[in-house]
């Protein structure tokens, strides 16, 4: 059997208190990362969506970070946040190109979602729109920070089936923070704790 390629790789990276820190992440591969609130999760995704500074190795594809254009890295790598920007007024003026209508079926979104008031959204709303958003770039690696915080149980097994779904069809990884660990076992091929800035190996 062939080995998966290795999509992200860090080697030492280290971050404020976080570090260091060794990941691998293979093709449709997903890990996932638990651990106290404040433990430096968030703070791990932000550097290796190149959004602060860090000491280290950090590659993707086995191209360093430091070979690539900032912007063009952050579209390959997406940062999917725990609450989402958005500065216009209507959802359709976020997207480049109108809404795949098939996905927003697939998440439960209104097909005329596009006309909305971003300030009439759901935050659940929200968090599905962000990550369509991101999706738009064909990323490599999702970073994905509490996806489905704000979702009820029907639409997190949705959102999930999803992105297992877009992992398995673009070779692509993620590495998924999740205060729950029955979710972790659903989406994830390995899982990884934080603390007090370090990573333990779970499973």
């Amino acid at each position: 059997m062939t080995t998966p390629e290795i999509t992200l790789a860090t080697q030492d990276l280290s971050i404020f208190h976080v570090g260091p820190i060794n990941i691998t992440l293979h093709e449709a591969q997903c890990i996932g990362l638990s651990g106290p609130s404040g433990c430096g999760k968030s703070i791990l995704l932000k550097a290796l969506a190149d959004l602060l500074e860090s000491k280290g190795t950090l590659s993707l594809k086995g191209q360093a970070s430091s070979g690539i254009d900032a912007p063009e890295w952050r579209k390959k790598v997406q940062l999917i946040p725990a609450e989402s920007l958005w500065w216009f007024n209507t959802v359709g003026e976020h997207f480049r190109h109108p809404i795949n209508q098939t996905q927003l079926q697939q998440l439960s979104l209104s097909t005329d979602i596009e006309q909305q008031a971003v300030n009439q959204l759901s935050t659940g709303q929200k968090q599905r729109l962000a990550l369509l958003r991101a999706l738009e770039c064909k990323p490599t690696v999702l970073l994905l920070d509490e996806p489905t915080a704000s979702l009820d149980k029907d639409n997190t097994q949705k959102l999930e089936a999803f992105i297992q779904d877009y992992l398995k069809d673009n070779k692509a990884s993620a590495l998924w923070i999740s205060h729950d660990p029955e979710q972790l076992n659903r989406v994830s091929t390995q899982q990884l704790s934080m603390n007090n800035g370090l990573l333990d190996t779970i499973s």
